[in-house]
């Protein structure tokens, strides 16, 4: 009997499971609306919602709790500063799952979960420390590696 298991392994072990989950937090935060299995978006939901709430609390120890979940700066202060003040009067219930078509490699039911009264504008948003480097090796010089 599966008394007292709570979530799916979703056939990862929990290392790669916890570092899948802060990957897919940062890239619902950074663009409010990510495509991924039906199955991860149902794990997902609580967690964003659990984050969001702390993050709404704005004080210091709000802020090292958010930078030790999501290991990144950027994800916490955008949950603060902006995250916050629109989700500043709801109580709950900050993100939703749609469920779109199977996929066509192997038939898994897809979805996407976004965040609620999410900004339009966040979704092609790409401006983490990759998308900076891109472009930086100089015209002639060898490719590394």
């Amino acid at each position: 009997m599966r008394h007292k298991i709570a979530h799916r392994k979703l056939n990862r072990t929990s290392e790669h499971r916890k570092a899948l989950f802060k990957n897919m937090l940062n890239s619902l935060i950074k663009h409010e609306q990510i495509k991924t299995t039906l199955p991860k978006a149902k794990e997902l939901k609580p967690l964003i919602d659990k984050v969001i709430t702390i993050g709404k609390k704005k004080d210091l120890s709000a802020r090292r709790s958010l930078i030790s979940k999501l290991q990144d700066e950027n994800s916490a202060d955008k949950l603060i500063t902006v995250l916050s003040k629109r989700y500043e009067n709801r109580k709950g219930g900050y993100s939703r799952i749609i469920r779109t078509r199977n996929r066509f490699g192997d038939n898994s039911t897809m979805a996407y979960i976004e965040l609620v009264d999410k900004d339009f504008n966040a979704k092609g948003q790409d401006s983490g420390p990759r998308s900076r480097r891109r472009g930086t090796r100089a015209a002639g010089s060898p490719r590394p590696g």
